[in-house]
């Protein structure tokens, strides 16, 4: 017996995780973003973008496409599996 199908499978359950870990870490940076603007007297933090720090939206999006491109891996692993052993 083969584990060859295994490989995607935690493929998948790897890049799932961390696109979820990524959309946790977006949420949190905007989070502290718009915290912080709040708190500051002025705003030239605001105006200036320094100091530069990674932007919410991306860390979000790359989250979703980890996602779903580790739903698709580890379902192709799964169908590997299936069909190996129907042969």
């Amino acid at each position: 017996m083969s584990l060859v199908w295994l490989v995607p499978v935690i493929i998948g359950a790897v890049i799932f995780l961390l696109g979820i870990m990524f959309i946790l870490w977006g949420r949190h940076e905007e989070r502290n973003y718009y915290d912080g603007l709040i708190s500051r007297v002025d705003l030239r933090e605001f105006f200036s973008r320094w100091p530069p720090r990674p932007e919410p939206a991306a860390l979000k999006t790359g989250g979703w496409i980890g996602i779903v491109v580790g739903i698709a891996i580890g379902i192709i692993g799964f169908l590997i599996w299936y069909f190996s052993y129907r042969v």
